[in-house]
């Protein structure tokens, strides 16, 4: 039984070195919903119809809109909220 729950703990391991945005257990509500917008972000960008039907929807050209969705990944939701020490 240790082997199983050494073995899935390493896999879990991999799988969070290996993919940034799945979180852990001290990751922040912020945090998380950062990594989801920026996916989202990246995921519209790197696929033309959707980038083409997101310049449509909002009346700009596909160049233009790339480049907001781009600068929009800087700081998706914002501010990150202030550091409380506890």
């Amino acid at each position: 039984m240790s082997e199983l729950r050494y073995t899935a703990n390493t896999q879990l391991e991999q799988l969070h070195s290996r993919y940034t945005g799945t979180g852990h257990a001290d990751t922040t509500k912020y945090e998380w919903l950062t990594h989801q917008q920026r996916d989202t972000l990246s995921s519209i960008i790197g696929h033309p119809s959707l980038l083409g039907y997101v310049s449509i929807a909002d009346g700009e050209c596909q160049a233009r809109e790339r480049f907001e969705l781009i600068e929009k990944m800087v700081q998706p939701c914002g501010k990150p909220p202030g550091k409380t020490d506890d």
